[in-house]
């Protein structure tokens, strides 16, 4: 499925382009479906989880300070890499390779609401929209960041409390947030496509230098998580909390807060981490 999401949005993608508008909903509706399948009473928040997520804020500073002097639009593909907040489907590869499901999924939930929180702040300060105030700038991101990352949370809480009936029908139905991940998917490739292939003194060598510099955070950050992960018994749930990344949520959010460029650099981080991910599975059947 996911090299005919992307090889679908590379080779029509002045259709799906067109359906972009269509990304923070599918976003949405991913995270809510896969929160209905949390027992939020189980979720139990460790160090961790702590180490982890200072990583991922702290980290995505320290990227873009070392490399804003070198590109500006490169030091924006790297911090967005490492600011993006655990996939949803994290905890499945997790589960597979017999790390703590429930580990894992209380990450998911924790990274996704700090995002949510953070990176307003964050993508104001790097001044992509210098027409607005510092306050102003802020409660643009905050409008259409929050609800498409902190309403899925809260409407899954409500639903298992109001409808517990439709919240365990929800639980069952994990397979629609793949469908839905796959045409997101396939939506920005088509928009990132799209992009390069219209965009007006393309840089060809600053595109490879964020598709390299892609693939060099994702080793490090799925490495230092398994790395962090194994001082607390599971160096499983470390490594994938830290490097298997919401890569659709991360396409969308540089297209529209930073350079639209820098979207390639989480776009290249797509392969990689499927890359290792496949590497990882292959090396636990064997």
């Amino acid at each position: 499925m996911l090299p005919l999401a992307m090889l679908s949005g590379a080779f029509f993608y002045e259709f799906f382009q067109q359906l972009s508008f269509l990304t923070p909903g599918l976003i949405f509706s991913m995270l809510f479906i896969t929160y209905c399948k949390l027992s939020f009473r189980d979720l139990k928040f460790s160090g961790l989880h702590i180490w982890l997520l200072m990583v991922q804020l702290i980290g995505c500073l320290v990227v873009y300070g070392g490399l804003v002097w070198f590109d500006p639009v490169v030091a924006e593909g790297g911090l967005i890499c490492v600011l993006a907040p655990t996939a949803t489907a994290a905890a499945v590869v997790t589960g597979m390779l017999g790390g703590s499901v429930a580990c894992l999924a209380a990450y998911t939930l924790m990274s996704s609401l700090v995002v949510a929180v953070v990176s307003p702040l964050i993508f104001t300060l790097l001044g992509e929209h210098p027409d607005m105030s510092f306050w102003t700038s802020i409660l643009y991101i905050c409008r259409q960041v929050m609800p498409v990352l902190v309403l899925p949370f809260a409407l899954a809480l409500l639903l298992e409390r109001v409808f517990p009936a439709v919240h365990r029908r929800l639980k069952k139905l994990q397979i629609l947030s793949f469908y839905l991940w796959a045409l997101g998917l396939t939506i920005v490739t088509g928009k990132t496509v799209y992009f390069i292939v219209h965009q007006e003194n393309a840089n060809v060598v600053e595109e490879w230098w964020m598709a390299a510099l892609a693939l060099v955070i994702c080793i490090f950050q799925f490495g230092l998580g398994r790395r962090i992960g194994r001082r607390y018994g599971d160096a499983v749930s470390g490594g994938q909390g830290l490097g298997q990344k919401n890569t659709i949520l991360a396409i969308w959010m540089a297209q529209v807060y930073l350079n639209p460029l820098s979207s390639i650099a989480p776009a290249s981080y797509v392969l990689w981490q499927n890359i290792i991910n496949s590497y990882q599975l292959w090396k636990t059947r064997n």
